[in-house]
């Protein structure tokens, strides 16, 4: 069933942002905090048994100068420096093991494949970076969205966004990665990790944000009882007086507020009947994406939108960046 709005309504649909005053002094300082803490970027070969890519297991230095776990695949026989893809991982997975990531390497680009911090207690993709800030804790099931909801400080997105803008210069810290063509991509959290690093980052080329999650807050929360966006509802429920000071502090990890800062080219998809990220609110990041974007719209599916049939086009869409 049609879940959502009708895509005449969602062709229109620009909701009014809600984002603090504070919000680029409030990145400028998460941002500043971090570069003080040396990236440390190690990569040390891993044998995954591959006959045609050569795989590092990777550390670098996320929030705070946390290890922060990823893995590159790089095309043996290369011919370097190489455009490299930076990808994001959905709620609740990982980084897993390097036999699940092989498209990207097998087109002839750097490939490096973040850890999410904490999670990977529930999913397919397990995770092996702890989450270790002011709530740390080692890997476990949801629950991140109103971890720290009280204070944009303590959040756990401040961290996680972090460590994503800080796997950019890991990938760009390997000599075969040419850092002149960095993109950024991801499916889900992927996603909305993608257009924060897009909206914070002014060197990447590219970001591809496929049915993006950590969009439009308030509307998600009020609209769907599937995925992550019920944590808010259920906790609300619970904190029945806390309603403004949770939306605020979630209105700093907003990828509607992240896309208006982000000016490189950006390919999003949607699926009209996902429940786990509504339509409304994928849109409401594209339409106020300010640099050229394009949406692939999925009519009869759900938040695996287009899954590996859309793959050509992504392909397409960054050969593109990188060929110029």
């Amino acid at each position: 069933m049609l879940f959502d709005m009708e895509l005449e309504r969602l062709r229109e649909y620009r909701p009014e942002p809600q984002e603090p005053a504070d919000f680029d002094a409030f990145w400028d300082r998460t941002l500043t905090e971090a570069a003080r803490c040396p990236l440390g970027a190690e990569f040390v070969p891993y044998d995954a048994g591959f006959a045609t890519v050569d795989v590092f297991d990777v550390t670098f230095g996320g929030w705070g100068g946390q290890p922060v776990k990823a893995w590159l695949l790089l095309p043996r026989g290369r011919a370097e420096p190489l455009p490299a893809v930076v990808q994001y991982i959905g709620y609740n997975g990982g980084r897993g093991v390097p036999y699940s990531w092989l498209t990207w390497s097998a087109l002839g680009y750097a490939h490096l494949v973040m850890d999410n911090r904490g999670q990977g207690g529930g999913g397919k993709l397990t995770a092996d970076t702890p989450d270790i800030g002011p709530d740390g804790h080692g890997s476990s099931s949801p629950g991140f969205l109103t971890r720290g909801i009280e204070n944009p400080d303590l959040h756990y997105y401040r961290r996680l966004i972090t460590d994503a803008v800080r796997a950019v210069d890991a990938a760009k810290a390997h000599p075969a990665v040419d850092a002149t063509r960095v993109a950024v991509l991801g499916g889900s959290q992927g996603g909305g990790l993608s257009l924060a690093v897009a909206g914070l980052r002014d060197d990447v080329v590219a970001a591809v944000a496929d049915v993006p999650f950590l969009c439009h807050y308030r509307r998600a929360s009020q609209i769907t009882d599937s995925g992550p966006y019920a944590e808010i509802a259920r906790w609300l429920s619970g904190h029945r007086f806390r309603i403004e000071e949770a939306m605020e502090t979630l209105s700093y990890f907003d990828g509607v507020n992240f896309a208006a800062r982000a000016t490189v080219p950006g390919w999003f998809s949607v699926g009209l009947m996902d429940r786990v990220c509504p339509s409304s609110t994928v849109f409401a990041a594209y339409h106020r994406y300010a640099g050229p974007a394009e949406i692939e719209v999925f009519p009869y599916n759900g938040h695996e939108g287009g899954a590996e049939y859309d793959l050509p086009r992504k392909i397409a869409a960054l050969r593109g960046v990188f060929d110029q």
